[in-house]
């Protein structure tokens, strides 16, 4: 019997464009990955995709997670010269709904739904409080951030440009970070340190406060040397989890995540035991008279390799239901 697809979902970077389709189960199936710097337009991976892997059983909607704001239905990317719409992806390709959402916006749909080695838990094991918001956040070419609001009528994601929230010093080496970054940027944003580039920026930091000329020449370098044992390097990836922990727990008290943090992201799973050995849970749970509140909060690293691709499933299976009711 031929599979029929409910539908196409998407995770769109500026890196790479995956797509998958989605089975009557609800079975995520098919997966592939597109170069995007390799093609036009999403428009083109996407016909390329439909036209090789679905063929004449086209799915009727789709929901494409996309890093970066949508507005309106439409994105216009960062690091891409493309712009996506709704409304030109119902008409090219006739599906009868498309929803375009926030990447991170995904991730924390997907979040209820990873278990066993899809996450692996950073400090105690804890329970998340039933029915309370959780966050999902991480630092890859950016930092991500987003909410799920829950209740027994449903999840709704809450999508965020938190990244773009300022950095807040705690200690009197990322005071002189700080004081570095504005010098060179103007305001410091929580992505100007934790991202690729934001990691190598720290680097350079720290190498200077060390009076020494940064060896090493880029980000990837800077996480593999760091975890074999290069001094620098290792310190600035040790930096690097504990202001992301302290950055973790500042955005658990914003949103209220009783139900828990999860850490995705490029950069936090290729770093995953120097994150589980280091501060990054004592900083999460330093916030002075909220330490406690904070302290029975769980969190969570995020070891999925697409976990936007099941947030996107997840919302696909929401669109179905409302679409039912119409």
């Amino acid at each position: 019997m031929k599979v029929q697809w409910t539908g196409l979902v998407g995770d769109v970077g500026g890196t790479n464009a995956r797509l998958a389709l989605v089975d009557e189960e609800g079975r995520i199936r098919n997966p592939r990955s597109f170069p995007c710097r390799e093609y036009a337009s999403l428009a083109d991976i996407l016909a390329e995709y439909l036209e090789t892997t679905a063929g004449k059983r086209r799915p009727p909607r789709a929901v494409i997670a996309v890093a970066g704001p949508v507005v309106e239905g439409e994105i216009e990317f960062t690091n891409l010269d493309w712009r996506v719409s709704e409304v030109d992806l119902v008409a090219q390709f006739e599906f009868e709904a498309v929803a375009l959402i926030n990447d991170f916006a995904a991730q924390a749909l997907a979040c209820p739904r990873l278990e066993g080695q899809d996450v692996r838990v950073l400090g105690p094991e804890l329970a998340g409080a039933h029915n309370m918001p959780l966050i999902a956040l991480g630092a890859g070419t950016g930092f991500g951030v987003a909410g799920l609001a829950r209740s027994d009528r449903g999840d709704i994601a809450i999508a965020t440009e938190g990244g773009h929230a300022a950095f807040a010093p705690t200690d009197e080496v990322e005071l002189e970070i700080c004081r570095r970054l504005q010098a060179r940027h103007g305001r410091v944003s929580i992505e100007r340190l934790l991202s690729g580039p934001g990691l190598y920026d720290l680097y350079a930091v720290l190498a200077d406060l060390e009076g020494q000329a940064p060896a090493l020449a880029d980000e990837a370098a800077v996480t593999t040397e760091g975890l074999v044992g290069d001094p620098l390097a290792a310190a600035t990836l040790d930096r690097f989890c504990r202001i992301l922990g302290a950055v973790a727990g500042d955005l658990a008290l914003t949103f209220g995540a009783r139900g828990g943090v999860y850490v995705s992201g490029g950069i936090a799973p290729r770093i995953a035991e120097r994150l589980a050995g280091s501060a990054f849970r004592a900083r999460f749970e330093d916030k002075g008279r909220l330490s406690d509140y904070v302290r029975d909060i769980p969190t969570f690293l995020v070891l999925h390799p697409y976990p936007a691709i099941v947030g996107a499933a997840r919302a696909l299976e929401q669109m179905e239901r409302t679409l039912s009711t119409l």
